[in-house]
């Protein structure tokens, strides 16, 4: 159980996506600062195992499940420890948690397109966002950007490589970098389990080979993205709207000892980089605690240990996901929703062993040229994009599997 908080002086959190890997770090860090940060709501998907637990040690006002179903076996069985804990459901809770007036902060963390509304209205609420998930700014990174703006909002990016260049970015935001005095943003890669891999060896990647992610621990759709690095072309995308970056300001490195998480290039040669170990503690202990620095639990960067830090350019025909996602910057519009939902129907049937880990790329590109892509209007179009993308990548995958 945590310590007793002072609701006098503790920011209230929601934490959305509690029970995957980001939420359950962000916990860890809560934790360790008891009198700072207090949970207001946590919320899950399907676990209901994982949020029964942690609403047991975090006793949230508010719990939130997806479905109906879930949220009653949860509010029975905190019901039977006589927990005060008020369990909801449905999208329209996940948003009622992340707007209301008493949360000061709010880590979006729930994977996939499933995290774009509540996203969006705790912009709009003005909140303190700790934006973990990609899919908000790669489908609807106009909209999204002008809600933060629009509603006062503070945000603040948690993947480790935006993070990074959040950190070594002035702090001013202009319409063009070069007015604040940056030639570009540069992303660096881990590379994945198979960087060294033939296109012959990647065509025979098995499920478990993908999961086997040699720097990180992450959620399953995560690591897939990370091991063909669409996850790095998703990055890309969002780096454009964060910082006003144009795609042929951003360029991507193979650092396979992701000890450097990203790096800023001045106009006057300068590099500025940050360094670390691959933690996600410290991007999140940054955001709770920013403009202040909070510990976090990560244990100091050893040099001397790590003794060598080594660089490549990304391989666009081994790894066409990253030159797919670049595509799709450059085309705008709807093109970037378009991309995010083929591949969240291709890594699922990559996971569920439907198609092979080189067929991924192959739907993605397909659904995404026999698109018609269109400017970005409303989160209601890009709803009915989504839906239309994803239908788009089920036929490939009834011709396909």
């Amino acid at each position: 159980m945590l310590k007793s908080v002072n609701p006098v002086l503790a920011k209230n959190v929601s934490v959305l996506g509690a029970t995957g890997t980001i939420g359950l770090h962000t916990l860890d860090v809560i934790t360790q600062h008891p009198n700072r940060f207090k949970v207001f709501a946590l919320t899950a998907n399907t676990n209901v195992k994982g949020l029964f637990a942690l609403c047991v040690s975090y006793a949230p006002r508010y719990a939130v499940m997806l479905h109906a179903t879930a949220a009653n076996e949860l509010a029975t069985q905190l019901k039977a420890i006589g927990s005060s804990t008020v369990v909801l459901h449905g999208e329209e809770s996940l948003c009622y948690v992340a707007s209301h007036e008493e949360v000061d902060t709010v880590m979006a963390a729930i994977v996939g397109a499933a995290g774009l509304h509540p996203a969006m209205a705790a912009a709009k609420a003005g909140k303190r966002i700790l934006l973990a998930n990609k899919e908000t700014l790669v489908m609807a990174g106009n909209l999204f950007m002008q809600a933060v703006s629009d509603g006062g909002a503070t945000l603040l990016p948690i993947d480790s490589e935006h993070n990074a260049i959040f950190q070594v970015m002035p702090r001013q935001r202009s319409e063009q970098l070069s007015q604040i005095g940056v030639k570009r943003v540069i992303l660096t890669a881990s590379g994945g389990p198979f960087r060294n891999a033939s296109l012959d060896e990647l065509k025979a990647v098995t499920r478990a080979q993908a999961l086997n992610h040699p720097n990180w621990v992450m959620g399953p759709k995560i690591t897939v993205d990370s091991a063909s690095l669409m996850n790095k072309g998703l990055e890309v995308i969002e780096a454009h709207w964060l910082f006003n970056a144009l795609p042929n300001q951003i360029d991507v490195v193979v650092h396979p000892q992701s000890v450097i998480h990203s790096m800023v290039e001045y106009i006057d040669g300068s590099v500025l980089a940050q360094l670390g170990n691959p933690d996600m503690r410290t991007p999140i202990a940054y955001g709770l605690g920013y403009p202040e620095r909070l510990s976090s639990g990560v244990s100091s960067l050893d040099l001397l240990t790590t003794s060598r830090l080594d660089f490549s350019a990304p391989d666009l025909e081994r790894f066409p996901c990253l030159r797919i996602a670049y595509d799709a910057l450059n085309l705008g519009g709807t093109a970037p929703a378009i991309l995010n939902a083929a591949n969240e129907v291709a890594v699922a049937a990559f996971l569920a062993e439907q198609i092979g880990f080189m067929d991924i790329p192959c739907m993605i590109e397909t659904v995404l040229l026999a698109a018609s892509i269109e400017q970005v209007e409303s989160i209601a179009q890009l709803v009915a994009v989504d839906a239309m993308a994803r239908q788009h990548a089920s036929d490939w995958l009834s011709v396909h599997a």
